[in-house]
């Protein structure tokens, strides 16, 4: 079925790599480069009612964020690996994935866990890390006295890990995911880092990124 979607899209001049599938819903990531107008999707939906369109500018931001990292750290044909399960933060990461496996050929590969998986079937692993999730690492790190080293940083033997969520807050992906039905509460690793950011919120514009920013800025000068 979805082969079958994506030629017709394709003939009614829809680019395919500008847009999401799952589970018989499109989501738009980019209304520009995908050209779907609204006259295209009234023949889409004439021709697949059971089929829904999702516009949210909300997730458009977010794929612009992802973009921006996956840009530099997928190539075309390569494995990735995503986690199997029904969370929030998987399902989101899949979705974002999703029209890079027409973009670049990427295939993805799902397991319950990456220890099943032999080092030859995959290149790469997607993390759920997402701007919260790093930036409360870093607090915490500097709060327990501990050297500062962004999780983006760290790397296996035999994989190499990549982060498509790192630059989205997760309040996107909550919202955007209440907002498809898909009831989402992303956990914090440290409840204190969090409340702090909360508190820095308040008065410092995007602190969340800049603390990003600064602590990559700081450990790329000391390699």
């Amino acid at each position: 079925m979805s082969q079958e979607i994506l030629d017709f899209l394709r003939m009614i001049g829809v680019n395919n790599q500008f847009i999401s599938i799952y589970n018989e819903v499109i989501y738009i990531n980019n209304l520009k480069f995908s050209r779907f107008s609204r006259k295209k999707e009234e023949l889409f939906i004439s021709r697949y009612p059971e089929w829904k369109v999702v516009r949210s500018k909300l997730f458009q931001k977010m794929c612009v964020r992802a973009s921006r990292v996956l840009s530099k750290s997928l190539h075309p044909k390569e494995h990735i690996f995503l986690e199997k399960s029904c969370n929030c933060e998987d399902i989101a990461l899949y979705i974002i994935l999703e029209p890079y496996t027409r973009k670049y050929g990427v295939q993805i590969i799902f397991n319950d866990d990456l220890d099943n998986v032999l080092p030859g079937d995959l290149v790469k692993v997607a993390s759920t890390l997402t701007l919260d999730g790093e930036v409360e690492n870093i607090i915490s790190q500097m709060l327990q006295g501990k050297k500062i080293e962004p999780t983006t940083s760290d790397s296996e033997s035999w994989v190499k890990m990549i982060y498509p969520l790192i630059n989205i807050p997760s309040t996107w992906i909550e919202t955007w995911m209440d907002e498809n039905d898909f009831p989402c509460e992303i956990p914090h690793n440290d409840m204190v880092s969090h409340d702090l950011i909360e508190f820095l919120a308040e008065y410092i514009p995007d602190v969340r990124e800049n603390i990003l920013k600064s602590t990559q800025f700081v450990y790329d000068k000391k390699q």
